[in-house]
């Protein structure tokens, strides 16, 4: 799949498996079957800002998950973030408490078992591609338009994940044509630049995640409202407009450059089913000499695809 996988000895057949996602405020654990039949799911708080208490908190999950299946089962995890494996040590999280922490020798060490680690935007993809929108397609690109802005490359099934373990992160590259004359909009004038957390400047994510078309929307008009009210609706015409420009131009990129049978969308500014309407006409406005055959779609399975994923990291 692409992902890291560690051993401690043990063999362990894959009747059942166990996916976690790793969230900001929330650490979600399935127990899932072969064929993907999900048959329990368990929510606990994240410890925010306590590592070891993370740890522990995972590894009390997945005890509890091994109740239920009444074996040991191998474990996958979706985290922010992701694994350097010639360093031991988790960087690019947004929780900020992993970074520089050896998160997965610290979860083999507690659990005694096979886990796969990979970051959430990738198992996103991989749950849509092996199980979802995209499970008839053999290039999927998925991406999370939530919080934050991040993706993730599945081909014939398998997760790419490069040496640098960057594949799919699009919302760190500057945002095509901003303030362009000839591609930008003219309500990108009143629009300043927008310094990201990675210490550049006018990422695509400081203009697509939910946050970001929040201040765009309040920098146009002077309103304070949640992304998922101005997305399609008639309080930010304008704003959702210029948002789906903006989205266009980068999702035309990446058709420019992987050109992928399906593009699916998840994070909360995916709900909008006005996305769906107005994107492939956009995109098609962007991409070099694109034929529109590139579907772009909602997730199958919503917010659930990341512990999903998660648990398709371990093999059949």
């Amino acid at each position: 799949m692409g992902a890291d996988l560690y051993r401690s000895g043990e063999t362990f057949e894959l009747t059942m498996r166990i996916g976690i996602d790793l969230g900001g405020t929330k650490i979600e654990g399935i127990l899932m079957d072969r064929e993907g039949n999900v048959a329990e799911v368990i929510r606990l708080a994240v410890p925010r800002e306590q590592y070891d208490q993370t740890v522990q908190t995972i590894s009390e999950l997945v005890r509890e998950l091994d109740d239920e299946a009444g074996i040991k089962c191998p474990v996958g995890i979706g985290t922010p973030g992701a694994w350097i494996s010639n360093r031991s040590v988790m960087k690019n999280c947004n929780s900020t408490w992993l970074n520089g922490r050896p998160l997965l020798d610290d979860l083999i060490k507690s659990l005694s078992r096979p886990v796969r680690i990979a970051n959430d935007a990738d198992c996103f993809a991989l749950s849509e591609a092996v199980a979802g929108a995209g499970r008839e397609s053999q290039c999927v690109f998925g991406i999370i338009l939530g919080t934050g802005v991040g993706g993730g490359w599945v081909m014939n099934g398998r997760l790419l994940v490069g040496p640098n373990r960057l594949s799919g992160e699009w919302g760190h590259t500057p945002l095509p044509y901003f303030r362009s004359d000839r591609h930008g909009t003219s309500a990108e004038a009143d629009l300043p630049d927008r310094e990201c957390y990675c210490g550049r400047v006018n990422c695509v994510e400081t203009f697509l995640s939910g946050p970001g078309l929040s201040l765009t929307h309040r920098l146009l008009t002077g309103e304070n409202r949640e992304a998922d009210t101005v997305a399609g609706s008639e309080f930010g015409e304008r704003s959702y407009a210029l948002y789906t420009s903006m989205l266009a131009r980068t999702l035309a990129q990446i058709i420019n450059v992987i050109d992928p049978d399906i593009i699916v969308c998840g994070g909360g500014i995916s709900n909008s089913n006005y996305l769906y309407r107005d994107l492939p006409v956009k995109v098609a406005e962007y991409a070099f000499t694109s034929e529109g055959t590139t579907q772009i779609v909602p997730a199958e399975h919503g917010d659930a695809s990341g512990a999903r994923g998660a648990a398709w990291l371990n093999p059949a």
